[in-house]
Order: C-alpha cells, then structure tokens, then sequence
C-alpha cells in the first residue's frame, strides 16, 4: 500500500489498557456520565412545535434541538413517542398522534417513520435514544368525538376508567397489561432504541373528592390484599413482565423509569426522605421503586427532584441524598433537574444562573449518581442563554460517555482494525474490518494537539463518537479532514451495543507522507 503525497498518518496498533468506567473516581468533567434531556410530544410541549408543521419543519426543529444538545456534550435523548394511547410511529396497536399531524389516526404527509427517522439522526449526533412511553394515561380529555375510531377507548372501553377529566387504561386487567406489553415489544423489535422509558404517571395523581373507580377490578382480581397492595402489585407485575420482555429480544435495551422525587416522607414513614410532599409515589401513584429494584427489573431510576437546593419541603440536596443512600448497586441511579423552572418559578432561587450548575455538581459528590437528565428540551435552545454558557465553560466543557447497561460489562474483543484510508475534499474516509466478536454501536475518536500520548481516560482528548456504517466486510466512518490536521495524534475505539469500550488503536499524524504498517 503506498499513499503519497496526502495528509500524513502514521497507523500502527496500541493497545491501550484502561478500566475507567468502574473505577473511575468522580471529578469535575467525568470521562462517563449519564447527560440526557427529554423531548415532550405530548401537547406539543418541545416537538412538533405544532401539530400544524410540515414534515420539512419537524425535521428541521427535531434537528435544532439535536444540534443545540450536541453542542453542550449532551448524550442521551428521551423522546416521548406514546402519550395518550397513541404513537408517533405506524402501528396497528394504536393510532397516530394528533399532535404529529393535527388529527389522531392521520399518517404524516409526505409520508415518513418519525421514529425510524429520529433514531437514525439521534444515532448519527452519538446520542442513546430512549424511548418515552406513557402506558396508562389513555386520553387528555374526555372528548371522545376528535378519537380515531382505531383508538382503544373506542375498541375497549372496558378497559377504560374515567377520572380526573381524562380516561386511563385500568392498570389491574390481564387484558390491559398484555397489551401494553405488545406495545412495548414491538417498539424494541421494529426499532433500533437504546432504552425503554417510562414517566411518573402511573395511577393517576391523587384529586381530592374524586375515586379513581376500579371496585370491580379490585373485588374480582384483589381478594387478600389491601387495595393499596393490591394496586401496587399491579404495578409491579406490570413491570416485571415489561423487563422480561425487553430483556429477551434485545438484552442490550435498558428499561429506565423517572418516578416522581418523593417516595414517602418520613413522617409517615421512618425510611422515608425528610420532606414535606403533598403526594408521593408509594401512598399515592402506587408506585415503589424500591420494589423495583428489590426485584431486579428495572436497569435505572431517574427521580424527578424538580426543586432547588434548599427548597423548604422537597429539597434537591436532601432528596439527592436520600436517593443515593437507597438505591441498590445494581441499579443505576440518574437524577431529573427542571429546568423548566429557569427564570420562571416562585421560587426565586430559579432566578439564580447558577441552581442548574450547582444540582450537576452537588449530584457529581455522590459516587453511585451517575448522571442528571432535564425537563425539557426547549429551555435550552435559544433559551436561557446564561445557564447554557455556565455549563458550556464548567460542568459540561467536555464531553463524557454514557455509562455500561447495569450489569453488563464485558470485554469488547475487537478493536479498530484499519484497512483503508481514502483522503477526500473534506473528509477522510476510514475503512476497518468488521468486527466479528462483538456488536457494535459507535467509534470513539480522540485526538490531542501536541505531542503527549492519546490517554482513553481523558475526556478533554474526545473528539466525536460516530456511527458507523456497515457494508459486507468492514466498516466505514467518516471524518472531517480538519480533525486529523488539527490533531498530532489520534485514536478509535469501539463502543458495543451495551456501552462498552474496547481498546484503542492509535493514528499519528505528523504532516508528512502517509504511510501504513505495509510501507516500513
């Protein structure tokens, strides 16, 4: 092989050890760290801006906000695409968002997949896409006349409960849980998703003078329990169920859950966290993450501490400790920030450009918390400006990796092979022979601008995380020709399909000709 005359790199193999991912110690810009954001569909909350814009539109903001997470070292997008027993996807199991297209059970036009679609660009940007579902709120109103007749309202209205103005799927029927299951199932085998997530709603907040009316249920299905046990055992089968489910066709897909912040308080009971909340999870959404994590079927938990620091009843500091001290290790433990709350809260401590800074780093002095994620994606694109130029200098400067799935770290055998090396305009093309012994997702990509050693372990050394295009043989990944020209040394890693990192092989380029382990 013989390449003259072209910007030069000197390929050879290193084979840099390095275990970081689990004995790294916490500092302040973390080589692995969970930095997601969610994207609310529901009411139009962050996208479709409306349910009136074009496909060309949609795109172009899904892409704005894609781009502007990027650009922070963002690494994880939580994208609602089942809110209200609809999808923003074709299905036969439930019919399209109106807040796609305007009307419920209308296919966008032109016709596109909007999560086949998204997928892909979240995956070209180098982030986890994780997919958010609501599994029992079946409507947000009671104005049956606007449903698709493909709704199940419609097809099952006993399955139905009325309450609160909106209709819920009845968590306790076998019938309800079995499809939503097929729900989730074909979500994972249709689509390419790094995780299943769901919200905090699961029974209905609490509405004083109103019962959420599943007597009947309860009567057929609930005989030996409290009705409190019992609807909690539905929850958690439910769940468990859900687990499995993702777990057999895809074991690399995670299941995440963010349950409100307050489990209980501790003046109902003694484990509980020294708060003050009107509701919890346990007496109140029949929610109990503790469960969950008891059982081992929930991959991790992203409590929702929507409140600044020092907030006198639900405190992001006490509540952050709390969650620490009670979550087991198998579990992995994020934490939800509101920064919906920036400039626009009672609370005046969310006039401070330093509350969200301050959560990331009071969050990065607990060992097992392991990241932050942020309601939602629209306070950060052209918004609240001064917030995102603190995290663009401090907490968030470089950019970090999303850690392992729980309990699923393994060593990824292959490493960058490189095979060819085709120079164009703007970018270079690297060829690198497929790996055989471990599915891959990403290459990693650093580079460092003098003359010390790529080090793996070095966040500040990353360039970009690519996804990579597979042909019969090998694997090809495009990059800009400025990232080798700006660069004395570069390096590759992969990243499986589980989130682990393999060893590296080095590329040193030093503005002569290009040579190759064939030329020397």
């Amino acid at each position: 092989m013989n390449h003259k005359n072209q910007i030069c790199l000197f390929i050879s193999v290193l084979l840099l050890s390095f275990g970081y991912s689990q004995a790294q110690n916490k500092t302040a810009n973390p080589k692995n760290e969970f930095r997601a954001v969610w994207i609310a569909t529901v009411a139009n909350i962050d996208w479709p801006v409306k349910n009136t814009d074009s496909v060309a539109k949609q795109k172009a903001d899904f892409i704005e906000i894609l781009d502007t997470y990027k650009k922070l070292n963002y690494n994880v997008v939580i994208v609602q695409i089942r809110s209200a027993g609809d999808a923003m996807y074709p299905t036969n199991l439930a019919p399209w968002s109106k807040y796609l297209t305007g009307k419920q059970g209308l296919a966008p036009y032109p016709f596109y997949d909007p999560l086949d679609w998204m997928i892909t660009e979240a995956h070209n940007r180098g982030f986890e896409f994780h997919a958010w579902l609501n599994p029992y709120r079946a409507t947000m109103d009671l104005n049956t006349s606007e449903l698709s007749r493909s709704h199940d309202v419609i097809k099952h209205p006993e399955w139905m409960i009325k309450y609160g103005g909106k209709y819920y799927y009845n968590p306790a029927l076998p019938e309800v849980q079995a499809h939503l299951i097929n729900v989730v199932n074909e979500v994972v085998t249709k689509y390419d998703v790094d995780a299943i997530h769901f919200d905090d709603y699961f029974y209905p907040y609490r509405i004083q003078g109103e019962a959420f009316n599943d007597t009947a249920s309860y009567r057929k299905y609930g005989k030996g329990m409290s009705v409190e046990d019992w609807r909690r055992d539905n929850v958690n089968n439910y769940l468990k169920n859900t687990y499995d489910a993702i777990k057999k066709l895809k074991p690399w897909v995670q299941f995440g859950i963010s349950p409100f912040g307050v489990w209980r308080n501790k003046s109902v009971d003694p484990k509980g966290s020294d708060t003050q909340a009107g509701q919890t999870n346990y007496d109140d959404l029949y929610a109990d993450p503790m469960a969950w994590m008891e059982g081992n079927y929930i991959d991790y938990l992203l409590p929702q501490l929507y409140w600044s620091i020092e907030h006198k009843t639900a405190s992001y500091a006490k509540l952050l400790k709390w969650w620490s001290e009670n979550t087991n290790t198998n579990t992995a433990l994020y934490i939800g920030n509101g920064t919906y709350k920036i400039n626009n809260d009672s609370d005046k401590k969310w006039f401070n450009p330093n509350e969200i800074p301050n959560q990331i780093d009071l969050t990065r002095s607990y060992p097992n918390v392991n990241g932050n994620a942020f309601f939602s994606a629209k306070w950060f694109v052209n918004k609240n400006k001064a917030v995102t130029q603190l995290l663009q200098d401090n907490q968030y400067q470089y950019p970090a990796l999303p850690y392992v799935v729980p309990n699923s770290r393994q060593e990824v055998k292959d490493v960058p092979n490189v095979m060819n090396i085709n120079h164009q305009s703007d970018n270079t093309v690297i060829s690198l022979s497929f790996p055989t012994q471990s599915k891959i997702r990403y290459v990693v990509v650093y580079g460092v601008t003098n003359k010390n050693l790529i080090n793996v372990n070095d966040p500040s050394q990353i360039i970009d995380k690519i996804a990579f295009k597979e042909t019969n043989d090998s694997i090809s990944i495009k990059i800009p020709k400025l990232y080798l020209e700006k660069h004395n040394n570069c390096a590759l890693t992969f990243i499986d399909y589980f989130g682990n990192e393999s060893q590296a092989t080095l590329l040193k380029a030093n503005n002569k000709n290009l040579k190759t382990n064939e030329d020397r």
